[in-house]
């Protein structure tokens, strides 16, 4: 077996061979890291809340990392294992192989790695590449990668190579330079004279793909550039870039010849017990891939940040997550957080914090060309939003120490989600939710601590029914003994749902044990359909029943 796979891997063999004469050369021998997971999970067939019938019955995603390290030079090699991969993750992930491997010295000022990598220009508007593994998503170059610093606060990268496209290559190939000089760094007169931390970048990435449509003339290459700034001034903090592509006909876009463009801005100001945070974005025809007819979330060169919160309580977060929209949006969000002190009237004996969250995102300002001979689709008129309403999230979370055993959270989410341009169902229009979350923790003693939530969602009516699903309750138990065992119940109950068949609870119960580096998780229940999101990502998570066991080990 490990002949066949060093066989398939030519690229594997050259990397032994490397560690080998190095291990045997040096009376340092190098470490050996990495960590492991499995999940497995049996499903139920249980038509009452959809859940899919599964012909293997029981499903499993599994990966292995090993890196070594020695002195300069380091070496991994990750390998995966879907046989078949979980419900609601992409169907190209399936079978088992070594998608994932690389060598990097790294000396003084010089940085290369051939094989695979991650890496991200700016904020990821022009060019990242990365894995969200819960998301199924893994766009690993495979290729060569150089960083260098040839003078004091110069930093330079380059990157060379093709997309991973689940266990095989995307037909594309990516090129891209990025540079970045910190004022500061130049010399030590400028640190000591230049108060604020002032940070000037750029970047150019260009994709390279043969044009073999018959219907259109494409682009073989398709270029774009981007120029950032990030400035630290005491408690002041900016940072602002912008993007711009030439002509990219894809499926995305529908083979227009428009050009695309994006903007991204953040401040913040922070001082003891107040922080206030601003940002806004604007992004158009910003769909970039290395492989034009690709679709979801195969091949994308750049990522495009959400500007809206991350929720992690499950009715906000699962059930009216935002994904970003690439082809245009204009988003803004707001958040200010100030802790009342101790002892003060509305701080209390441990002080209180409030935060006050507001997010919207709009279709773009644009109007349609007629009579479109040059297939440039539409015009917009920047930065501008629209009269369409996408997502709007207004939230209020407030964090207070009760006594030295209870913690309570308190949360509001205020939420208008357009299901229409979000998930493609025309006809569902804007869904107005309403949710209320109470969490209380209760240390019992040094060992010993229990956790509740309460979770509420209520939707508007509209022709006698509520919105969308209706209305939905939550609760959770969760108690944890220190250091190894966790248990936990969750109830979620759609009780509000206008077709009565559906309004069932989801009744889902784990149990944990950590032991070292080695976590260990059971669970059994129904999960309902939803949306899985990461950072304005996303993938849909269709409905099961059934146990679910995960292993994760580190060494």
């Amino acid at each position: 077996m490990i002949a066949y796979i060093i066989k398939k891997n030519t690229f594997l063999l050259a990397l032994l061979t490397f560690v080998s004469i190095s291990v045997n050369g040096q009376n340092n021998l190098g470490t050996i890291k990495g960590n492991i997971q499995t999940d497995v999970q049996y499903y139920n067939p249980d038509s009452l809340i959809g859940a899919p019938v599964v012909p293997e019955k029981m499903l499993m995603n599994g990966f292995a990392n090993i890196i070594y390290n020695n002195k300069d030079f380091e070496a991994g090699i990750r390998y995966e294992s879907y046989l078949n991969a979980l419900q609601g993750f992409p169907v190209g992930f399936q079978g088992t192989g070594l998608p994932y491997r690389y060598a990097r010295y790294k000396t003084g000022t010089l940085d290369v790695t051939a094989g695979n990598y991650y890496e991200q220009f700016g904020s990821g508007m022009i060019f990242r590449s990365y894995e969200e593994r819960g998301l199924g998503y893994d766009n690993a170059m495979d290729g060569f990668r150089l960083k260098y610093s040839p003078i004091n606060g110069v930093y330079m990268k380059g990157v060379y190579g093709v997309q991973r496209l689940f266990f095989g290559k995307g037909e594309g190939i990516v090129r891209g330079i990025d540079g970045e000089v910190v004022l500061n760094e130049l010399t030590d007169s400028l640190n000591k004279k230049l108060k604020p931390r002032i940070t000037l970048g750029g970047s150019f990435v260009s994709k390279y793909q043969k044009d073999d449509n018959q219907t259109y003339t494409l682009p073989e290459n398709v270029g774009s550039y981007a120029g950032r700034v990030n400035v630290f001034w005491g408690d002041v903090y900016f940072s602002g870039e912008y993007v711009e592509k030439i002509n990219d006909p894809s499926v995305d876009n529908n083979f227009i010849y428009k050009k695309g463009r994006g903007l991204l801005f953040n401040t913040s100001y922070s001082t003891k017990g107040l922080g206030i945070t601003f940002s806004a974005k604007s992004i158009d025809n910003m769909s970039y891939r290395s492989d034009r007819d690709e679709e979801l979330t195969n091949l994308l060169i750049n990522y495009l940040p959400a500007t809206t919160k991350q929720h992690t309580y499950n009715l906000p977060a699962t059930l009216y997550p935002y994904a970003v929209q690439p082809n245009g949006e204009v988003s803004f969000q707001g958040d200010i957080s100030y802790k009342f002190k101790k002892k003060s009237l509305l701080g209390g004996k441990y002080g209180t914090q409030v935060s006050v969250n507001l997010s919207n995102a709009y279709g773009l300002d644009s109007s349609l060309i007629q009579n479109d001979s040059s297939r440039m689709g539409y015009e917009t008129n920047f930065f501008s939003p629209g009269k369409e309403v996408y997502f709007s999230d207004f939230n209020i979370e407030i964090r207070k120490k009760i006594s030295k055993k209870l913690k309570l959270v308190y949360s509001y989410f205020d939420m208008r989600y357009n299901k229409d341009v979000i998930e493609g169902k025309i006809g569902d229009g804007l869904v107005n939710a309403r949710i209320h979350v109470l969490d209380l923790a209760y240390k019992i003693n040094r060992k010993n601590t229990i956790r509740v939530e309460a979770q509420h969602l209520g939707t508007n009516k509209k022709n006698g029914y509520y919105e969308d699903q209706g209305n939905w309750a939550t609760g959770l138990i969760e108690y944890t003994v220190s250091p190894h065992w966790t248990f936990a119940v969750l109830d979620q109950f759609n009780y509000g749902n206008k077709e009565e068949e559906k309004r069932i609870h989801y009744l889902f119960t784990s149990v944990g044990y950590i032991k070292d580096a080695n976590r260990f998780t059971l669970s059994y229940g129904r999960q309902r359909a939803g949306i899985f999101c990461v950072g304005g990502v996303c993938r849909n998570v269709p409905a099961s029943n059934g146990f679910t066991f995960t292993v994760t080990s580190s060494f």
